[in-house]
C-alpha cells in the first residue's frame, strides 16, 4: 500500500495527511463570503475566468450570513462524523479581495467556533495585498492556515484564452512570498482547458512538483450553462476530454508528482442541473474508481516517475517468482540486493561488488532485516560465469545498477570494459524468459557505457526498451534487455 494514504489510495490523500496532524477525521465546511473578484470588477477585467458560473467553487449561497452557512453544513456534515474537528473554507469567489477589516472580521468569526481548526482561504495570485500578507503570516502563527491558489494552467497563451486575468509570473511571485511567510499553499488546476494537450496539461504538473506547495487540486473543465466557456464551445466545439482521457491524464499526472504533495482533490464534483458538458462528471465516485483501477493496472504511484528506480523495482515486481535465482551484479549500499532478496523470498540472489566497503554495507542490511536467502562475493561481476558456474541458463533476471557506491569513492565507478565483458557473459546464465535490467548515470563513463552496451546489441540483433522517467538528459535511465 503507498504509504501516504490509510484506504488503499495510490497517492497522497487528503485524509491521510489530516489523521496523521490531529488523529481524526477533519471535513471542510465551505462558505461563500459574498467577497467580489478583480476579474469581475474591472481591477483587472470583466465577466471572470469564461468558466466561471457564480464565482470560484462550487459551494454558493448568496446573502446568507457566515454563521447561518457553517452551523448549515457542519451539522450536516457532523451527522456523518460526529467526532470531526473542522476547518472553515471560504471558497467562493476571491477571499482575500476586500479591505482587511472586513477579512478580519469574517476570518475571526469562524476560527471562534468550537472545534474549528483552521481555515482554507481560496483566493487570486494577485489579490494578496502586502498589507493583507502581514495579517495572514501572524494569523498563520496561531491556527492552521492554508491559502488556495487557483492557477489552473501554466500556459499563458491558455490563460489568455480564459480571460483569467493573471499570469504564470504572478503566481511565481505570489508563491515566493507565501513561502517566505512558511504559510502552506493548495494550488488549483484544471485539465482539459480549451486547446491544451495531454503533454501540457502533464507540464503544469511537473512544474508544481518542484514547487514548495502542501497539496494540489486537480479539476476537470465544467462547462456550465450560462457562461462564455459554453459560448466558446458552441461557436468553436473544442475537444472536451472523454472520460478515459481524463484518468490517463491524471493518472500521468500523480506519476509525475512529488509524494510529499497532498492530492486535495482529484476530479471535479459539478451541480448536475447547471452541467453542460461532459455529462460523465456526474458520477464522481466512478470516475476515482477508474483513476484507482488505472493506476493499479499500470502498478504505479505518486511520485513514481520521480526516479527511474521505480521502474526498475516494477519492471522486477511484475517478473519475478518466489522461486527464482536473481543476480545483482552492482550490490552497491544493498538497496537493491535487500528488495529482490524479498520478492525472491524462495529463491536466492548473488551479489557482487569489487569493493569490499560495499560488501560489508550489503551484508548488514541485510542481516539487519533478517534475510539469509543471498550470497555475496567480492569479485568484479566480470567473473559471474566463473563464480556462478553451476547456474548457467538458470538466472531469471540480472540487474546492472552502473556507477559508484553512493556515499563512496566516486573515482570507483563501472567502466564500459569490464561492464561489457559482463554483459556479454549474462547472457549465458539466463534462462529461457530471463531479462536484463542495466540503469546509466550519464556521467562521463556512463556514457561510455551506454554507448558501447547499445553498439553491441544492435550489431548482434538483440532487442532492448529504453525507459526514461523524465525530460532531463542528466537523470539516469534504464535500458531492458530481454535474453537472446
Amino acid at each position: 500500500m503507498f504509504k501516504y494514504t490509510l484506504d488503499n489510495k495510490r497517492y497522497h490523500t487528503l485524509n491521510y495527511y489530516y489523521n496523521k496532524k490531529y488523529g481524526c477525521k477533519v471535513f471542510k465546511v465551505s462558505l461563500n463570503a459574498n467577497f467580489s473578484c478583480p476579474n469581475i470588477d474591472g481591477s483587472k477585467g470583466y465577466g471572470g475566468c469564461i468558466y466561471c458560473l457564480h464565482g470560484s467553487g462550487d459551494y454558493y449561497k448568496e446573502n446568507t450570513d457566515l454563521l447561518t452557512q457553517f452551523n448549515e453544513v457542519k451539522e450536516k456534515l457532523h451527522k456523518k462524523w460526529p467526532k470531526a474537528k473542522y476547518i472553515g473554507y471560504f471558497q467562493a469567489n476571491t477571499n482575500t479581495y476586500a479591505p482587511l477589516s472586513e477579512l478580519k472580521e469574517k476570518y475571526e468569526l469562524i476560527l471562534k467556533q468550537d472545534n474549528v481548526i483552521g481555515l482554507n482561504i481560496a483566493t487570486r495570485a494577485d489579490s494578496i495585498s502586502d498589507e493583507v500578507l502581514e495579517y495572514l503570516a501572524k494569523l498563520n502563527e496561531k491556527t492552521d492556515l492554508v491559502i488556495e491558489l487557483g492557477l489552473q494552467t501554466i500556459h499563458d497563451k491558455t490563460s489568455k484564452l480564459i480571460n483569467r486575468g493573471s499570469t504564470l509570473r504572478e503566481f511565481e511571485d505570489c508563491l515566493n512570498k507565501l513561502n517566505n511567510k512558511n504559510i502552506d499553499v493548495v494550488v488549483h488546476i484544471i485539465n482539459g482547458l480549451p486547446y491544451e494537450t495531454k503533454e501540457m496539461m502533464i507540464e503544469t504538473v511537473k512544474y508544481l512538483s518542484n514547487k514548495k506547495i502542501l497539496g494540489i487540486k486537480i479539476h476537470m473543465l465544467h462547462i456550465l450553462k450560462n457562461t462564455n466557456l459554453l459560448k466558446l464551445y458552441l461557436n468553436e466545439n473544442f475537444h472536451v476530454l472523454t472520460k478515459e482521457e481524463y484518468v490517463d491524464i491524471v493518472c500521468d499526472q500523480i506519476e509525475y508528482l512529488n509524494e510529499n504533495i497532498v492530492i486535495n482533490r482529484i476530479t471535479g464534483d459539478p451541480d448536475k442541473n447547471e452541467l453542460i458538458e461532459p455529462k460523465w462528471l456526474t458520477k464522481k465516485f466512478g470516475v476515482l474508481n477508474e483513476i484507482d483501477k488505472e493506476l493499479a493496472r499500470r502498478n504505479t504511484y505518486q511520485g513514481f516517475n520521480r526516479s527511474i528506480l521505480n521502474r526498475v523495482r516494477q519492471i522486477e515486481e511484475n517478473t519475478l517468482k518466489p522461486n527464482d535465482l536473481v543476480v545483482d551484479m552492482t550490490v552497491g549500499n544493498g538497496n537493491d540486493t535487500l528488495f529482490l532478496c524479498n520478492l525472491v523470498n524462495k529463491g536466492h540472489v548473488f551479489g557482487f561488488d569489487i569493493q569490499q566497503r560495499a560488501i560489508y554495507n550489503t551484508k548488514k542490511l541485510l542481516e539487519e532485516n533478517n534475510i539469509t536467502n543471498y550470497s555475496l562475493f567480492n569479485e568484479s561481476h566480470e567473473n559471474i560465469d566463473i563464480v556462478l558456474s553451476d547456474y548457467k541458463n538458470k538466472i531469471s533476471l540480472i540487474l546492472f545498477n552502473l556507477g559508484y557506491l553512493p556515499n563512496g569513492d566516486k573515482s570507483i565507478t563501472t567502466n564500459h570494459i569490464s561492464t561489457l565483458n559482463a554483459l556479454k557473459k549474462a547472457f549465458n546464465m539466463l534462462n529461457n524468459k530471463g531479462i536484463i535490467l542495466i540503469v546509466f548515470y550519464p556521467h562521463k563513463e556512463g556514457k561510455k557505457e551506454f554507448k558501447v552496451i547499445i553498439n553491441y546489441l544492435n550489431k548482434n540483433g538483440i532487442l532492448y526498451k529504453e525507459y526514461h522517467n523524465t525530460d532531463n538528459i542528466n537523470s539516469p535511465f534504464l535500458i531492458k534487455i530481454k535474453n537472446k
